[in-house]
């Protein structure tokens, strides 16, 4: 954070059964590490795409 940044906030981006959420999360108040950072908040379609992206790897990797 550079001096006079209000403190990031994070996008939860989860699923359960067939329904995809995005929460967001104040990270200074939670301890959580950012994983990716972007100054924009990119639109839900790249959000979604992404969330698919990460559920696919999981199911790779537990079928190994």
């Amino acid at each position: 954070m550079q001096p006079g940044e209000e403190s990031p906030l994070g996008l939860l981006l989860c699923t359960e059964g067939s329904e995809e959420q995005i929460n967001l999360l104040q990270l200074d108040k939670s301890g959580i590490r950012v994983a990716q950072y972007l100054t924009e908040l990119p639109s839900k379609e790249v959000l979604l795409r992404q969330l698919q992206k990460s559920l696919a790897a999981k199911e790779l990797s537990t079928e190994r």
